[in-house]
C-alpha cells in the first residue's frame, strides 16, 4: 500500500480542481518581476519632473526699465549647448526643465548693450532661480 498524501487530497490529472503547481509559480513569478520594474519607473519620473531646474528673470535697462525683445543666452557649460529666449513685453524670460546637476551662465543682449553674465552652479540647491539681467554694458566691438 502506498502512503496517505501529505498535503490533502490529492486529484487526479483531469479533475477540474487540479492545479499546475508550475504555471501557478510563473504566473506568481512574472507577476513579482512586472511590479518590480514598473514601480521605480513611475517613481523616477515623478521624481524626475520634481527635480528639474527652471530659470528666469527679466532684462532691464540701467533705470530698471524692462527692456522688451532682449535676447537671453543660456550657456549649458557642460555640453556647451547655448540656447535662447525673446523677453517679453514685460521684459520676463523663462527657462524650464533644466538639469539641477549642470553649471549654466546667463546673460542678455539688446541693440549695442549686454548685461553681466551670471553663473548658476550645480552646487545651488534652488530649483527656481530668479536672476534680474542689467543690460548696462556696451557690446565689445568685433
Amino acid at each position: 500500500m502506498s502512503a496517505p498524501p501529505r498535503f490533502g487530497r490529492v486529484f487526479p490529472a483531469s479533475h477540474p480542481r487540479r492545479i499546475n503547481i508550475n504555471a501557478l509559480f510563473g504566473l506568481a513569478l512574472v507577476a513579482a518581476l512586472t511590479a518590480c520594474l514598473v514601480h521605480p519607473a513611475v517613481a523616477q519620473d515623478k521624481k524626475g519632473d520634481t527635480e528639474l531646474r527652471t530659470i528666469h528673470g527679466s532684462a532691464v535697462d540701467k533705470d530698471d526699465n524692462p527692456v522688451t525683445s532682449s535676447v537671453i543666452y543660456l550657456f549649458n557649460v557642460r555640453t556647451q549647448a547655448v540656447i535662447t529666449r525673446i523677453a517679453d513685453d514685460s521684459g520676463n524670460y523663462r527657462f524650464s526643465g533644466l538639469d539641477p546637476n549642470v553649471d549654466y551662465e546667463v546673460h542678455a543682449e539688446h541693440d549695442d548693450m549686454t548685461s553681466a553674465t551670471r553663473t548658476i552652479s550645480s552646487f545651488d540647491s534652488r530649483r527656481d532661480v530668479e536672476i534680474v539681467l542689467k543690460l548696462s554694458h556696451k557690446k565689445p566691438a568685433h
